[in-house]
């Protein structure tokens, strides 16, 4: 049987600093949907690191979800369950994704997608989310319009120059999407590489 399982170097090196966050503002029991799953490397590690939860992995993209689903299979997980097809900037549900969950996580899509993508993860983790569950993001962001490094700044015109509708956003658009969908201010956690985790709780009622 070919292997399946794709590759990327950036996920060994930001795992772990993700995992230790998870592992401070995530239930221990409990169910996660991951939107935007890519290759699968991150959400193994994080079912391997956190044994009562219970893992949804998603992604747009067929060929990476037989990678999640490879990745899965290799490492004899048993708290992940089949990725699954999600377009976040389409309505999605609870019922249709298996929730409601305890937390939303997305790692590095805001950057690297349509500002629509973001809105409607932001739109629907509001909806398919336990009442104070977890929306948590990860990647580049821009501070009071600034870009936090040079390196940022950057990527930033690279990601530009590649498809116009991507680029690094500003925390202050993403809080106002979120606190407009019912999330409270983030908690914003300073991450290696010059990336950051927000941490949005979803406010009771």
């Amino acid at each position: 049987m070919t292997d399946a399982r794709i590759f990327a170097p950036s996920a060994s090196r930001n795992r772990e600093p993700i995992l230790e966050v998870l592992r401070d503002h995530l239930p221990a029991h409990g169910v996660v949907l991951e939107v935007a799953s890519g290759t699968g490397e991150h959400v193994v590690h994080f079912a391997a690191g956190l044994p009562g939860l219970i893992f949804q992995p998603s992604d747009i993209d067929t060929d990476r979800r037989h990678s999640v689903d490879a990745w899965a299979r290799a490492e004899g997980l048993e708290n992940i369950r089949r990725a699954i097809g999600l377009d976040a900037t389409q309505p999605w549900s609870s019922i249709e994704l298996g929730g409601p969950f305890d937390a939303v996580i997305c790692i590095n899509m805001v950057h690297i997608a349509p500002w629509g993508a973001s809105q409607g993860l932001i739109e629907g983790a509001s909806r398919v989310l336990e009442p104070d569950g977890s929306l948590i993001l990860y990647g580049p962001y821009r501070r009071d319009g600034e870009h936090t490094s040079p390196s940022n700044e950057m990527f930033d015109a690279d990601l530009r120059a590649c498809n116009e509708t991507w680029g690094i956003r500003d925390l202050e658009t993403v809080t106002e999407a979120a606190t407009g969908a019912g999330f409270a201010e983030p908690h914003v956690i300073g991450m290696p590489a010059n990336n950051l985790c927000l941490v949005f709780r979803k406010r009771s009622g």
